[in-house]
């Protein structure tokens, strides 16, 4: 992608939103950008639905991908398990040209960078995790499900232009030290204030951009470790530089053809520069409360349990250099060991190198890459009276249960080999890991649309719309909803569970970005249970807010002491839109008036009080 003669320097986000829409200059509201994939892994039967309702007959999309990724069912699933257009028998992806993903091809960040990650394009999906295929190049940006149905009937979605935060890699890491250290290191170094001192300062969503002279020594896997930080930090989404490592990586996945070079102009705007000097990171670890800790301080709690795998965060290479380190080595008699390989194509390699045998042979149990493996529903972690979890892998925010370490696979390994934490240098000798370059291709579990087949006439399967979120008109008063809520008492999160706040609407207090990431992952399930209608937060992740008024919820920041008042009123009195889009809004909790900000541009406003992203915004530019 080079840059046209007279063109100003641009950053690698903005290559790649130039090329897709006809905004000359940057926007003060949303842009319209034409989408080269779509994604759906959490709720892909209500995006269907939608677009099925919007007239759907066939995308035009470059790649448009359904995983379905329920290995383990049950005769008594979750109310919110069922996927009506998935398990209706007259739908035909094929039909629509969409690709469907079965249940057991992996989890879907690690199959779509292996099978459809393409540098250069612009992905829309559902899922925060697929921010890892930012290490070849591709934007991902998250978007509501109405923007996800539309971009599948037109092909087209309405975004905010990113700012670039620079993140600046030099020297070469230690033995022992991996690429999940690095994101803990930068977690550490307080990148989340970072991002979001840019979106206060910019009113703009952050991408983080990776550079520097070591960021081209990294492989494809570790750059889309790196990568996947991006929600972990408020960051709307992550780019690596598409490079002749990153041919090579497609070329041995036998998709050459969807290479394009990406790198940055020379002067490319950046709102803040972060340098890391790899030698210098040291094993680290997330503690269960989100902090990032050295491994030595923890060095000798106990563990019950140790998950490796189970998200695009542990490689081909990270299953390798546990299956080295452990050979001959045994689990202890109280700890479970699972592994979860996130793709089939890791499944394979370990298989034909005798890794798996290996780590079978530790005592390991092999498990399927479920869905709520990842969402910590399957194997939640056990009380801390027996001991604490260990994980490759993030943590989902609404995860049941104490929470889990989160740790690099060489840590992990001298936790299953002396069934405590502790510093994976004791090991002594370095691990040196080939990975194979015939790599396995086979999608035996991937629906797609033979290009020699005659055209389909089948109509789409008849299943219910979802219902849309209800538009906010007028003035509305809400119940109030917090980890302490004074109606119910009982610190669980920041959504209620059944029967704990009967009627709502509500109005969700969060006090941390974790919590507003918690709300905006249920945001489509409880916009049909039509609970959530609003978010009060100190900061709300402008990404997130994005997504949120997708969903008709309106996003509302506030000062300490405004939360604390709404927090402690047992309602929250909001006005009209048009009231509460006006500098210097307030809202009335009990008898107190709170100062609040609404997070969202005219575009978005118009979501919220039309009830759906799928609706032109009427306040945006025509184009």
């Amino acid at each position: 992608m080079r840059a046209r003669a007279g063109d100003p320097p641009r950053t690698m986000a903005q290559k790649i939103l130039a090329s897709r829409s006809d905004e000359s200059a940057p926007s003060t509201d949303l842009i319209k950008a034409k989408v080269d994939q779509v994604v759906l892994t959490r709720s892909p039967s209500r995006v269907l639905a939608e677009a099925f309702a919007l007239g759907l007959k066939k995308t035009q999309i470059e790649a448009a991908v359904v995983y379905d990724g329920r290995c383990v069912t049950s005769t008594h699933p979750r109310p919110e398990e069922p996927e009506p257009v998935l398990d209706d028998p007259s739908f035909d992806p094929t039909a629509q040209s969409l690709t469907l993903a079965r249940a057991g091809i992996g989890v879907p960040s690690a199959v779509h960078l292996e099978r459809f990650a393409a540098p250069g394009r612009l992905m829309l999906t559902d899922d925060p995790k697929l921010a890892t295929v930012g290490g070849t190049g591709m934007l991902t940006l998250i978007a509501p499900s109405s923007q996800l149905a539309k971009a599948l009937v037109d092909g087209y979605a309405m975004i905010r232009a990113p700012k670039s935060v620079q993140i600046l890699l030099s020297g070469r890491t230690r033995p022992f030290v991996c690429a999940r250290d690095v994101v803990h290191e930068l977690i550490r170094r307080n990148l989340e204030d970072t991002v979001r001192g840019v979106e206060q300062r910019t009113g703009a969503p952050v991408v983080l951009e990776f550079a520097g002279p070591s960021a081209k020594l990294l492989s494809v896997a570790e750059r889309a470790v790196l990568a996947s930080i991006a929600p972990l930090v408020g960051a709307v989404g992550s780019l690596f530089i598409s490079d002749e490592k990153t041919e090579a990586y497609l070329r041995d996945q036998r998709r050459s053809k969807a290479h394009r070079a990406l790198i940055p102009d020379a002067g490319a705007p950046s709102e803040e520069v972060v340098n890391i000097d790899l030698a210098a990171v040291d094993p680290l670890v997330m503690d269960p409360t989100g902090a990032i800790r050295s491994v030595r301080d923890v060095a000798g709690k106990p563990v019950a349990q140790v998950i490796l795998g189970g998200d695009g965060t542990a490689t081909a290479r990270d299953f390798l250099a546990a299956a080295t380190l452990l050979k001959s080595k045994k689990i202890g008699p109280r700890l479970d060991f699972l592994i979860c390989p996130p793709s089939r194509q890791i499944l394979e390699i370990l298989a034909k190198t005798g890794a798996l045998t290996d780590l079978l042979a530790t005592g390991a149990r092999l498990i399927e890459p479920d869905r709520l493996v990842t969402y910590g529903e399957l194997y939640p972690a056990p009380s801390t009276d027996i001991g604490f979890a260990v994980r490759t892998s993030d943590v989902e925010p609404s995860a049941p249960g104490p929470g889990a370490y989160v740790v690099s696979a060489e840590t992990l390994a001298y936790t299953v080999a002396h069934s405590q934490l502790g510093d994976p240098r004791a090991f002594k000798r370095p691990v040196r890991v080939q990975i194979p370059r015939e790599l396995p291709t086979e999608d035996q579990l991937v629906v797609r649309e033979r290009r020699d087949a005659p055209g389909s006439t089948k109509k789409p399967p008849a299943v219910p719309v979802p219902p849309l979120a209800t538009p906010f008109k007028g003035a509305e008063t809400l119940l109030v909803y917090s980890p302490a809520n004074r109606v119910t008492g009982k610190p669980v999160g920041p959504e209620p569970r059944p029967g704990e706040i009967a009627a709502g609407p509500w109005a969700a207090v969060c006090k941390s970005s974790g919590e507003v990431r918690q709300v905006a992952g249920r945001s489509a399930r409880l916009v049909a249970q039509a609970k959530v209608r609003a978010v009060f937060a100190t900061h709300v992740p402008l990404g997130l807010a994005t997504q949120l008024a997708g969903h008709g919820v309106v996003c509302l920041e506030v000062d300490e002491a405004g939360l604390k008042a709404i927090e402690a009123s047992k309602d929250v009195a909001l006005p009209a839109p048009a009231t509460l889009a006006v500098a210097g809004a307030t809202v009335t909790a009990g008898k107190a008036k709170v100062n609040v900000r609404w997070v969202a541009l005219p575009g978005e406003r118009n979501w919220v009080t039309g009830g759906s992203a799928a609706a032109p915004a009427t306040a945006a530019k025509a184009r």
